[in-house]
């Protein structure tokens, strides 16, 4: 039986076109491929027929249409979804969506590990998934895409890692094009910043090519996993990229994915008015401007997270002699859950490294079960309680677990 299958991939800045065919048992893949952003929508459909041309069939030979449904690029999933979906409606011809970090992961066949995935996803983002070869040569999901901030990515590997290794024993390895575009993910010997039990090794910067589309498009289509072409749709992950109406009338504006336009400097005086300011508007029993004044003047660590030149979070941490302390830290509700509290605590863990103290320790409250999964997710264990520590208002006095994260050294220090 003969098999035509056409593929395209626009998720990153390549635009790729396949054909694999299929013909009296042998096997050939005709590809055309041009780099150029934003120019996939204009140049898909002849890259299509230059592909069908090279091998010699006519569109109506085509058995299926697969596209890489992402995650990517915005602009360029919707070009290869539309593209997708009008020739197989068009030809009568089934969907076969394959997603884009599975296309990288199939990418690099030389590698029987476990593989991470990461694809660069601008804004200081990458695009994570991790699949395990199988002896018959398919790979089973480990991890669907999700969407990690690069300062992150360490510690997301570390802390997930024991998992996968759970499920799939073997050896790790990161591969994607992340690599090439945040070299700092990297150690200069080559190890992955992971606090993984076992080490991660590097693979190739690979991306999702059409070839691979193509490849993964058959296995699809043997296990009957199409789609008709209204159900084709791009993946994405990127769950917030613009202000609701409603979140615009309550005084958001701009765009939620600025994080790489904050900025992280020292608390000085002229900071105070709006740190209290901001203090006020999340605790219950905010800190005083006293307070504030009276920490800067004691020497303590103290961070501003500067949106242009408006103040839209701070921490405060004591370096004691044996620990450092971390006594505030606050986001503005505008900016919460965009990963700028992971900024603040890897910034205070970052200070309290330099200084050469082996731990983190902060106090929070039970009731705050946000907060307890915030530090928890971040590798803070409770180790103690504090009865009766904060204010209740006219309730009993609320209790508070202690907790504490252990901090390697940094290089060169004993």
């Amino acid at each position: 039986m003969n098999l035509h299958i056409l593929a395209l991939e626009t998720s990153s800045r390549v635009c790729d076109v396949a054909l694999l065919s299929v013909i009296d048992g042998h096997e050939r893949t005709y590809v055309v491929s041009h780099e150029g952003t934003g120019e996939h929508a204009e140049r898909l459909l002849p890259m299509v027929q230059e592909a069908l041309d090279q091998a010699g069939i006519a569109r109506t030979d085509v058995s299926a249409i697969a596209f890489g449904q992402g995650p990517g690029g915005f602009t360029g999933l919707r070009v290869a979804c539309g593209v997708a979906q009008g020739l197989s409606y068009a030809l009568g011809v089934p969907a076969v969506p394959v997603p884009s970090l599975l296309a990288a992961a199939a990418s690099d066949t030389h590698n029987d590990a476990i593989r991470v995935v990461a694809q660069d996803a601008r804004m200081n983002e990458i695009y994570a998934a991790v699949y395990a070869p199988q002896p018959n040569g398919d790979l089973v999901e480990l991890q669907a895409a999700t969407l990690v901030g690069v300062d992150d990515f360490a510690f997301w590997l570390g802390r997930q890692a024991r998992q996968w290794r759970a499920s799939q024993p073997g050896s790790i390895a990161v591969i994607g094009d992340a690599l090439d575009a945040y070299p700092g993910l990297v150690l200069p010997g080559g190890l992955l910043l992971a606090d993984a039990e076992a080490p991660v090794r590097l693979g190739l910067p690979v991306r999702a090519t059409g070839a691979a589309v193509a490849q993964q498009a058959r296995r699809f289509l043997q296990a009957g996993r199409v789609v008709q072409p209204a159900q084709a749709a791009p993946l994405y992950v990127r769950d917030k990229v613009a202000y609701t109406t409603a979140e615009r009338e309550q005084g958001m504006g701009g765009n939620p994915k600025t994080q790489s336009a904050v900025q992280l400097v020292p608390m000085t005086d002229e900071h105070l008015d709006a740190v209290t300011a901001l203090e006020a508007r999340v605790q219950s029993h905010p800190w005083t401007r006293g307070n504030f004044a009276d920490a800067l003047k004691a020497g303590y660590s103290a961070k501003v997270a500067m949106l242009g030149d408006q103040v839209v979070g701070f921490s405060v941490v004591q370096h004691a002699p044996d620990v450092a302390h971390l006594l505030l830290i606050a986001v503005s509700p505008a900016m919460q859950r965009q990963g700028l509290g992971y900024r603040l605590v890897r910034q205070a863990e970052l200070e309290t490294r330099q200084a050469g103290l082996p731990a983190l320790l902060l106090e929070v409250r039970p009731s705050n079960q946000s907060a307890v999964a915030f530090y928890t997710n971040r590798g803070f264990v409770q180790v103690g309680l504090r009865k009766g520590y904060y204010p209740n208002g006219s309730h009993p006095r609320e209790d508070a677990l202690v907790l504490q994260k252990g901090l390697d050294p940094l290089a060169g220090q004993s």
